[in-house]
């Protein structure tokens, strides 16, 4: 058996789990995680072993994920499906568009956010992630994990108070 057989059998679980859990589907966790390892299979010599084999096949699975989403224009934000449906009293119309239009600044705001605050408030958010999980992504500890996401909080509600200060 080669190494990367063997990698495939150590780790095919995990990040078929961790897709599985990103995207809620099945069909697109299969198919994200035989493109993680085919991307793993080729770019196996570069692997610097830095980090965990198991945090570095995630990485790619996630960057896979993104572009597979990217590609698919399937992005959603957990919110969105809550917005899509029809109030039923003209106050609710209101509180609809007013949460549609918080969900896009704060979107726009954080394109502009800098890494690892964005990909951890991502992770958190888009993700339901746990701050243990999130951790492991980047090879750190749980209590990095949580202050990270609390500053980018912090950092998205200044500048979004900015902005309503600004008009």
């Amino acid at each position: 058996m080669t190494n990367y057989e063997q990698l495939y059998k150590t780790y095919f679980n995990d990040v078929y789990l961790y897709i599985l859990r990103l995207s809620g589907n099945e069909h697109i966790a299969e198919e994200i995680t035989s493109d993680t390892f085919f991307k793993a299979m080729k770019s196996i010599d570069s692997f610097r072993e830095d980090c965990d084999v198991r945090v570095w096949l995630c990485q790619i699975a996630k960057n896979c994920y993104y572009s597979y989403i990217k590609k698919s224009n399937m992005i959603q934000s957990i919110d969105d499906d809550e917005i899509l449906e029809i109030p039923d009293a003209a106050s609710d119309v209101a509180e609809e568009y007013a949460k549609k239009d918080e969900i896009a600044r704060i979107q726009k705001i954080l394109h502009d956010v800098n890494d690892p605050y964005k990909e951890v408030f991502m992770w958190r958010v888009y993700a339901d992630l746990s701050f243990k999980q999130i951790a492991q992504i980047f090879g750190k500890t749980e209590n990095w994990a949580c202050v990270t996401y609390h500053r980018a909080r912090k950092m998205i509600q200044k500048r979004l108070e900015e902005k309503s200060h600004e008009n």
